[in-house]
């Protein structure tokens, strides 16, 4: 079977070198047992040549399971792959078989294989050395006979380089590596691709035909593609379902498209920096900022108070007092330059209301984080009448983090 046949058969588009040549790589891998790792950007296609090595090997008709490891707990991953006796964890109410006996005489795809914590990286290393694995809660090794195909779309090296990853694993999965190319390696392929999309939808829906301007045509083959197939898959479906115009225009083609080099995706903290927060290094920011609001805004009843609202307090407190404006959105108010501030207080000897000229001192609060931490679990608690869990959302925090502060503080 040549490339081409290969194309064919699992449904792939394209002539570019670089593709061609992990076609090559893959087709001559998969008659062996060998460990593949492949490594490529997210939607690039790793997927389909784990099938293709799969059904050009031996093992062709035992079984073939893909599993996503980024997307199974960490308290759950051991049991998925080599399964569980019965009363092993909470909830194991019997045995039950992993994917690696499930899947013994075939081949399993391990996908996001990067995200796997390092106690399960020192079993699946086991698994490859010797065949041998022991389900969790038992004592017995049991022994399967599974190739795996690896896939990972980040850095395997460096993962290694910072102890997320076994280097021994690493150098155990790799013993052939299979890089895809992504799409904006291929530019060639990209219009023949998206007018296979096009033509598979337009038939799928029933809609016309499409026809692509030549603009339209250069920005698909200039625009970078960060999901890459998966990507050009998704702006070709709903250009065909979409468009009442089916003259498509670069511009139709932009309005399906991100601006490039942005993102909306929530900002990703890297892990391990030295400038990373926790909860409590956040919670006590919050305190703190809480405290410096209120020695402000007690400075600013105090001047009042004392001088009456004048053009001097109010400049001295001017970027406090714009702070709050902001923060209520409302607009500000302008004060009378020098105006007499009475206070009305209730007086058992029907006197007159008085005048307010007393020096008011200032009480100095308690800066321990303990109490600051402390009141404001007692009061969140309170609030949503001793319901932890709603407590815990209100912090900020997670409900394990709350109970643990309760029974750190006594505050059961």
């Amino acid at each position: 079977m040549d490339i081409q046949d290969v194309k064919n058969r699992f449904g792939i588009i394209g002539n570019s070198p670089l593709l061609n040549r992990a076609i090559d790589v893959a087709k001559q891998v998969a008659p062996t047992d060998i460990s593949v790792l492949i490594t490529g950007e997210s939607g690039s296609g790793k997927e389909v040549f784990s099938h293709i090595i799969h059904q050009l090997s031996a093992r062709k008709h035992g079984p073939f399971i893909a599993v996503n490891c980024g997307a199974i707990p960490e308290g759950t991953i051991d049991s998925e792959l080599f399964g569980h006796e019965k009363g092993s964890f909470t909830g194991a109410h019997e045995a039950r078989k992993g994917y690696f006996e499930v899947v013994n005489g075939g081949t399993i795809f391990l996908d996001e294989v990067a995200e796997l914590p390092v106690g399960t990286q020192a079993r699946l290393l086991r698994v490859l050395e010797s065949g041998e694995y022991i389900r969790v809660g038992s004592s017995k090794v049991q022994k399967t006979d599974v190739r795996i195909v690896a896939a990972t779309n980040v850095d395997v090296y460096s993962a290694v380089e910072n102890g997320k990853f076994r280097e021994d694993l690493y150098y155990r999965l790799n013993t052939v590596p299979l890089r895809i190319p992504s799409l904006r390696e291929r530019k060639e392929d990209i219009n023949l691709i998206f007018r296979k999309f096009i033509a598979d939808f337009t038939d799928k829906y029933r809609s016309p035909s499409v026809q692509l301007t030549e603009d339209a045509q250069r920005l698909l083959t200039e625009y970078g593609w960060p999901g890459n197939v998966r990507q050009l898959k998704n702006v070709a479906e709903q250009i065909a379902v979409l468009e009442k115009d089916r003259n498509i225009t670069s511009q139709t083609i932009k309005n399906y498209l991100p601006p490039e080099g942005k993102s909306n995706l929530p900002m990703r903290i890297p892990h391990g920096n030295k400038d990373d927060f926790s909860e409590r290094d956040l919670l006590y920011k919050v305190l703190f900022d809480m405290k410096k609001d209120m020695v402000e805004l007690k400075k600013l009843v105090v001047g009042i108070v004392n001088n009456g609202i004048n053009s001097s307090t109010i400049d001295e407190h001017s970027p406090y007092i714009n702070q709050l404006y902001q923060e209520i959105d409302q607009p500000r108010v302008e004060f009378p330059s020098s105006p007499t501030l009475t206070i009305h207080q209730p007086n058992h000897d029907n006197s007159d209301d008085i005048n307010i000229t007393e020096d008011v001192e200032e009480v100095e609060e308690s800066l321990s984080l303990v109490d600051k931490e402390s009141d404001l679990i007692k009061k969140a608690l309170k609030k949503h009448k001793g319901k932890r869990k709603l407590a815990a959302q209100e912090l900020g925090i997670s409900e394990r983090t709350l109970y643990r502060k309760i029974k750190d503080l006594n505050l059961n």
